[in-house]
């Protein structure tokens, strides 16, 4: 599963990921899908984002059973100390 938040997106892109993923409040999705569905839905994000911010929360073996992708600047920065994220907030 993963879950995906975005700040400030265009209502475009929002409709674009609400084809693979549930949209469960504005600018939050969380869906099941493959890594090359997730890969390639980050590569959208990338490209359609403009000056928003994206977080997305995936699983991955570790200490935490997830990892972490980000693009611009959210208003909560993921901080890795020793391979564990940690939230810092301004």
């Amino acid at each position: 599963m993963i879950v995906l938040i975005l700040e400030n997106a265009k209502p475009t892109l929002r409709g674009e990921l609400s084809r693979w993923l549930f949209e469960i409040k504005a600018g939050v999705f969380a869906g099941r899908v493959s890594a090359l569905v997730r890969d390639e839905l980050w590569d959208l994000i990338e490209q359609k984002l403009g000056k928003g911010s994206a977080v997305m929360i995936f699983p991955q073996r570790g200490e935490q059973g997830f990892a972490a992708r980000m693009l611009g600047t959210p208003s909560r920065s993921l901080v890795d100390i020793e391979g564990l994220l940690l939230v810092r907030t301004p």
